[in-house]
């Protein structure tokens, strides 16, 4: 079966370690796997309701379309102050709405997070899971990819050079494709 994957990546940087992780997914993603980067959200408007019309803003219009579309939904996030960036936040509170119908409800999902540190996104992500209980999102609980030390398992193209890591990452989107079929 094939399987589109809307990645979203909640960090803006070009040389992201995050980043970098996102086009490891897509290049170990299984056959069958597509995995696109909406690479938008930088154009997304502080979440406003007022904004929030039948008519929302182009990029919120973008993103929400995106998603809907997907089979699945892929976040790789840093760890901004042991929680997510604001930028992803931000996304969350735009595709959230509106509530009880929105693109997140009833999505399948997976997270992934890198950082130089040592706790590997765990508070990054776990706020994020946080979030997306309110949207009904469905994440996979396992395996978990935190990442470490990410200096050290990225090259300096930027390609993931970790045997182990890239070992449970291919774990997880392998495990994303069966997930998502459970709620098609």
């Amino acid at each position: 079966m094939a399987m589109n994957v809307c990645a979203l990546v909640g960090s803006l940087r070009k040389a992201s370690y995050n980043r970098y992780l996102a086009h490891a997914c897509q290049e170990l993603a299984p056959s069958g796997m597509t995995i696109a980067l909406f690479d938008r959200l930088r154009d997304l408007p502080h979440y406003d309701g007022d904004l929030d019309t039948a008519t929302p803003p182009e990029p919120v219009a973008d993103l929400r379309a995106t998603i809907a579309a997907a089979d699945a939904l892929l976040i790789v996030t840093p760890e901004y102050n042991f929680s997510m960036p604001g930028v992803l936040k931000n996304a969350i509170d735009w595709a959230s709405r509106p509530s009880g119908k929105s693109c997140l409800n009833k999505k399948p999902a997976a997270i992934l997070g890198a950082t130089p540190g040592l706790m590997g996104t765990v508070r990054g992500q776990l706020a994020l899971r946080q979030s997306l209980l309110f949207t009904e999102t469905y994440v996979l609980m396992k395996p978990e990819v935190l990442v470490t030390k990410a200096a050290e398992k990225f090259d300096a193209d930027g390609k993931l050079t970790d045997e182990p890591t890239r070992a449970v990452v291919r774990q997880l989107l392998a495990a994303l494709g069966p997930w998502a079929e459970r709620f098609a």
